[in-house]
């Protein structure tokens, strides 16, 4: 009886509680979810959606180590008991080589990437193509610039991702454009790329107002023909620097169209963070935060970030990631990096 009287005066006080204030026990509107993966200097880039529904940008390297970083963050981190859709920006060993592996440790939906090449470049490894189309079943979808790719189940902000480049060509180009298109008074080419990163595949994630521009390993002459004579990007709130920050990539000509007030590296800790790119993003007026999954160790300290915004500082380390989170409503966005408590929140532009 004492029992049953305890138990009518606890639903009482939930009710009243309810009444006087809904929104406490309601909850929180979910964020959109963006996780960067250490994979010492390849690339892994995990966006969940407020519905649930995942995608991976590239899958580091080949072996267990990189697999395994990515399944522990998607599974233990993220919640997730699968990944919905894969995408390979390009070919190479850093990008494609984890997902034989992690195909077998956690269930992969549809694959995506820029095709594929026959016969293959030097650059591009048959292994790594076969055990990419054993993985995938031989069922992956070929992307080309002006595509979408589009998630089923729709929560919060409009979202939306475009292709904007892909297999060498930018939007309104044909397949086989020329890389080099002289454009502007200030138009420098490098000698043509002609390895798989001038293929890559490059995104732009949108969320309501909040915009994310990946380029995979894009280079100069790409970059270039993105911004002129065109701004294909437009002005963004987060760039995942391209090419791990090497030099050979970053023109400056893309980072001032982008106008991104955080960049996000993904280097190694003898991987990319380079110098030149370094000080292209510093010297962005829009900038105002840099952020890296290691600190350069073959660099000085002016050219690394705060090691506040550093979430790997030594080769030994624990395998730290970034977490970027969107509101539900796509007007801020949250950057933490969980191995040093650092949280920051920036309103979207």
């Amino acid at each position: 009886m004492i029992i049953a009287k305890r138990c009518l005066l606890f639903a009482m006080c939930a009710a009243l509680l309810y009444a006087l204030c809904p929104g406490a026990i309601q909850a929180a509107p979910k964020t959109l979810d963006i996780y960067f993966i250490d994979t010492e200097g390849g690339a892994a880039t995990l966006i969940v959606t407020p519905a649930g529904e995942s995608m991976l940008i590239d899958s580091g390297y080949p072996g267990e180590r990189d697999a395994g970083r990515i399944e522990r963050v998607a599974r233990e981190i993220a919640g997730l008991r699968q990944i919905d859709h894969y995408i390979t920006t390009h070919w190479h060993i850093d990008h494609v080589g984890g997902i034989g592996r992690l195909a077998q440790l956690i269930p992969v939906g549809n694959y995506y990437d820029h095709g594929f090449l026959d016969p293959l470049p030097p650059d591009v490894n048959k292994e790594l193509m076969d055990a990419y189309r054993q993985a995938s079943g031989d069922k992956s979808r070929a992307v080309k610039a002006g595509d979408e790719i589009k998630f089923s189940r729709r929560s919060g902000a409009p979202l939306r991702l475009r292709v904007i480049a892909a297999g060498g060509a930018v939007i309104g180009e044909k397949p086989g454009a020329p890389q080099i298109v002289p454009c502007g008074p200030d138009f420098k080419p490098e000698k043509e790329d002609t390895s798989d990163n001038a293929r890559s595949i490059v995104f732009l994630l949108t969320y309501g107002g909040f915009k994310f521009f990946d380029g995979g390993d894009l280079t100069w002459n790409m970059e270039h023909k993105l911004t002129c004579p065109k701004n294909l990007a437009g002005a963004v709130d987060v760039f995942q620097v391209n090419h791990h920050g090497l030099d050979s990539s970053n023109h400056p000509a893309l980072v001032t169209a982008l106008k991104p007030r955080v960049a996000i590296i993904n280097n190694g800790p003898r991987k990319g963070g380079q110098a030149r790119t370094f000080a292209t993003l510093k010297q962005s007026s829009a900038a105002e935060h840099i952020y890296q999954l290691h600190r350069n160790m073959q660099t000085t300290d002016a050219d690394n970030a705060p090691p506040s915004h550093i979430a790997n500082d030594a080769e030994d380390c624990k395998a730290e990631f970034i977490k970027l989170s969107v509101a539900a409503n796509g007007k801020s966005y949250t950057v933490t990096v969980p191995g040093k408590g650092t949280t920051r929140t920036y309103q979207t532009k």
